[in-house]
């Protein structure tokens, strides 16, 4: 039996059951986006038999608009609060950006679904379409994000990366008003919200290590418990259908990087992880390589520790657990790498 005919199963077995399915995310216009991919997936698994409502959440990320995130506190900015509403079941599951995902969850909480990955790189979008390079000295680069800026500056310390807020539209502005020569920004969600034409240049781990998760959506749900075990056991159902372990293998892998360096999404560290099929022909239950890249910076980019492993990974049908243990282990190995070769160092300058 398939995972759709189970869940059409459960629909059944349970008559009693309150055919609602609330869906909490931001009410950004991205994040809008995602939560109503979400909606669509889930209504073709039920065949449009279901109600679901999008629950919009406004989290602390969302309230200051006037300070770097970074000065802000960093961890679980832009989801704590959807988090606690997941607790205490006042929605049913969660859709976030996974980037914007700490390394820890709450006790009760899962990641029940990463679906397949859109493009996981940051993008350059100048006012005259100049590539990074050709960008002139002294330009005005937008980002609200310390990873990139270090980036940045160690591959062009010649130019001033700038803190920038809001939404895409209004980053979009203040770039074509003037206020900033060029943005960096996720490719994902301007290819989401069909603005790719914008994209003057990507950048991709060998310019720009991205953040961890980056371009991977999160569908974050409760673990099943006694007092909701038949409705739990539904979302863990649809999950199931949702998830890709071709995507989750790397990002996990990438997120136990990040645990170990005991990292945010706000601080200068990064990692990506690319599964590569051994030949061609292989099925995805063969040997397959995942390729790691891990990096570490200092706020000036003065000072960068960057890293790559390859590893061989059983992906096991029958076993997948195993398959994301395996990831997570290398996630491990890489930080330990890093910190090593001086990133324990620049964490702790950080602090």
């Amino acid at each position: 039996m398939d995972v759709q005919q189970q869940v059409v199963g459960l629909v059944e077995v349970n008559k009693t059951m309150t055919k609602i399915i609330k869906i909490g995310t931001r009410g950004s216009q991205l994040a809008l986006w995602q939560a109503n991919w979400a909606k669509s997936q889930i209504e073709q698994i039920f065949q449009n038999n279901i109600s679901i409502e999008i629950v919009k959440i406004k989290t602390t990320g969302d309230q200051i608009t006037d300070r770097p995130l970074s000065m802000v506190g960093g961890k679980g900015l832009f989801v704590k609060e959807i988090e606690q509403q997941l607790l205490d079941g006042q929605i049913d599951i969660a859709v976030h950006s996974m980037k914007d995902m700490p390394a820890d969850l709450p006790d009760g909480l899962t990641i029940g679904a990463i679906p397949v990955r859109a493009n996981p790189f940051d993008v350059i979008i100048s006012r005259d379409n100049i590539p990074l390079n050709d960008l002139p000295a002294g330009s005005r680069i937008g980002t609200s994000s310390l990873r990139r800026a270090s980036q940045i500056k160690h591959i062009r310390p010649d130019i001033n990366p700038i803190s920038i807020r809001g939404n895409l539209d209004t980053r979009l502005r203040k770039l074509d008003t003037g206020e900033y020569d060029a943005i960096i920004l996720a490719a994902a969600g301007l290819i989401r919200l069909g603005m790719a034409d914008r994209i003057t240049q990507y950048l991709d781990e060998n310019t720009m290590v991205p953040a961890v998760g980056q371009g991977a959506l999160c569908i974050e749900s409760r673990q099943i418990h006694a007092q909701s075990e038949q409705h739990d056991l539904l979302i863990s159902k649809i999950m199931a259908k949702l998830d890709d372990l071709s995507t989750r293998i790397p990002v996990e892998a990438e997120r136990a990087f990040l645990k170990k360096m005991e990292g945010s999404c706000h601080i200068p560290v990064a990692c990506f992880g690319r599964l590569l099929k051994l030949a061609d022909s292989q099925p995805m239950s063969a040997t397959n390589q995942l390729v790691l890249t891990g990096l570490v910076a200092s706020e000036d980019g003065l000072k960068i520790i960057k890293e790559t492993l390859t590893s061989p990974l059983e992906i096991l049908g029958n076993n997948e657990r195993c398959s994301l243990l395996s990831s997570e282990k290398i996630g491990m190995e890489l930080a330990d790498l890093l910190l090593t070769k001086g990133a324990k160092k620049i964490l702790e300058s950080l602090k």
